[in-house]
């Protein structure tokens, strides 16, 4: 009995420490850590179950399971997923609620407090769309058949069938299951045509899939339309009424400095979990107006800084171009997502409309693929010139010292690393002419123009290299029938 006793006091003493170190945590990191983490919590896997049409749970294990800090209260994270009401919850010990709900044609969007929800103000792209079908401008092939589930469709190719499976085996595997990649999707065109795709377990053609910052490319794309128009110049300083005042260093600050990183907003994905980016994403209603209120870190032209909060300032362009409100989103739909196919693309929209620009596009590893076509074709599709002449040089050209272009990477630094990071700026087993999309936990969208190639690869890659340079390379090596 006594044994006993002294078990329980200890399990006591034990979880009335645990109790204060919980509580000493959120006094020392501050209570917006951990909105932060049941917001984001809310918001994934709210996509994961309306959006994309996978199981949350899987998601919540692969995607969101707690880090750095947040070990320290992963027991006391609960969510709950409803059906019916197409929303999610999140609490910490009963407390700090996040809910997203999912509005269709808008995505999910996190409610704050006891805010109403905006009705949903669009359809989804499907209806009323043609059929899955044309990808590049030149003999546009069609993406009839389906892979099965974790198994490679390729296209008969004499000499590359073979190669083209073998580089995708590579491409799935888990060379160190104690850091797994997990590869969701990968698919491969070859001058307009699909020659190989594979999905993983859950995942399959039509799967819209979270692009995080793949959807920089989109917003390049989106400012490329309005510069064709004539309704932007790059060159120009971005028409922000609040930096207008005089004195304002920001008043400088052009659109190509926004789409280059270059406009002096700070580095913003640095300082642990709460930063200006996860701030802006979690806890603002407006996030186009947090992101301009953000005061200047160096001056606009002379450093590169990963930047969100000009991507966001961007999207706040391109809504007000477009009318506001229901109009921005049809107007990414009407010029760029129905013209380009892409039947299952979204961009998620704030609390008051702006599209989120800097990180919330979700398609089918497909419509990526056709997104990347349209880069590899001059920003021409179906003969329609979407993006201006010369768009696509343009954004694939050097930023300062950088391997950074303009809402794309490039590959002619291969030396160093991103600033912050510890990620290489491009891909050394590669051509120098590739020119790529990026996005967080490994989304690629790898477009090589001397070999008339489109590789996208997707998936939830955390703290692991994604291997997608020695796979795009493998590719190359299998379609020359090496």
């Amino acid at each position: 009995m006594r044994s006993i006793k002294i078990a329980l006091i200890a399990a006591l003493a034990l979880a009335l420490a645990l109790v204060v170190m919980v509580a000493l945590y959120i006094a020392v990191r501050g209570k917006d850590l951990i909105r932060v983490a049941t917001g984001s919590i809310s918001h994934s896997l709210c996509a994961a179950a309306f959006i994309s049409g996978l199981d949350p749970d899987h998601v919540y294990a692969e995607e969101q399971r707690p880090e750095g800090g947040m070990w320290l209260v992963a027991w006391a994270v609960r969510y709950q997923v409803d059906r019916a009401l197409r929303e999610v919850r999140t609490t910490v010990a009963g407390a700090f609620a996040a809910r997203a709900v999912y509005r269709e044609g808008m995505g999910c969007m996190l409610v704050h407090g006891d805010e109403a929800v905006a009705p949903s103000f669009a359809l989804r792209a499907t209806e009323g769309k043609p059929g899955l079908a044309d990808v590049s401008a030149a003999g546009r092939p069609s993406f009839a058949e389906a892979s099965e589930t974790g198994s490679p469709s390729v296209a008969p190719q004499r000499g590359a069938e073979a190669g083209l499976r073998r580089a995708l085996d590579l491409a799935f595997s888990e060379p160190d299951p104690a850091h797994p990649r997990r590869t969701k999707a990968i698919v491969v065109l070859h001058e307009g045509k699909l020659v190989a795709e594979r999905y993983a377990s859950g995942y399959g053609p039509d799967t819209p899939i979270w692009g995080h910052s793949l959807s920089k490319s989109v917003t390049n794309a989106l400012i490329g339309v309005l510069v064709r128009k004539g309704v932007l110049r790059t060159d120009q300083p971005a028409p922000v009424p609040s930096w207008q005042t005089a004195g304002d260093g920001r008043r400088a600050i052009t659109i190509d400095q926004l789409l280059r990183m270059t406009s002096g907003l700070p580095f913003d994905e640095t300082g642990g979990p709460v930063n200006p980016m996860t701030r802006m994403l979690f806890l603002e209603r407006d996030m186009a107006a947090y992101a301009e209120r953000v005061p200047l870190a160096s001056t606009p032209g002379l450093r590169w800084g990963y930047s969100n909060l000009s991507y966001l300032v961007l999207s706040h362009l391109v809504r007000d171009a477009a009318g506001g409100g229901a109009a921005a989103e049809r107007f990414v739909r009407r010029e760029l997502f129905e013209p380009l196919h892409m039947r299952s693309a979204l961009i998620e929209c704030d609390a008051i409309g702006t599209p989120i620009g800097s990180g919330s596009v979700f398609a089918s590893a497909r419509d990526w693929a056709r997104f990347g076509q349209l880069y590899l074709d001059d920003g021409i599709v179906d003969g329609q010139r979407i993006l201006p002449e010369g768009w696509v040089r343009y954004s694939a050209s050097q930023t300062l010292d950088t391997g950074y272009g303009a809402g794309f990477w490039t590959n002619l630094v291969n030396e160093g690393a991103v600033p912050n990071w510890d990620a290489p700026w491009g891909m050394p087993q590669v051509p120098k002419d590739m020119f790529y999309a990026r996005g967080y936990l490994g989304q690629f969208i790898v477009i090589v123009p001397s070999e008339r190639l489109v590789v996208v690869r997707l998936g939830l890659t955390h703290n692991a290299p994604t291997g997608v340079g020695s796979a795009v390379a493998d590719i190359i090596a299998a379609l020359h029938g090496k």
